[in-house]
């Protein structure tokens, strides 16, 4: 299970970079604002089935 959160968010940060570059750099982020990016983004593993997960792993 943490082996593929730690996946899918290496692979969503990789494909994201230039949009999430562009999010660390504006005006209006904080520092604070780190931890709240980062769980939106593990969000995304919910999307996938225990088997899903598993497949990939």
């Amino acid at each position: 299970k943490d082996a593929f959160a730690s996946f899918y968010l290496q692979r969503t940060t990789r494909e994201f970079a230039e949009d999430l570059d562009k999010a660390r750099t504006a005006d209006d982020f904080k520092p604070d604002s780190v931890p709240f990016l980062v769980h939106a983004l593990q969000q995304g593993t919910a999307l996938y089935s225990d088997a899903d997960k598993a497949r990939v792993m």
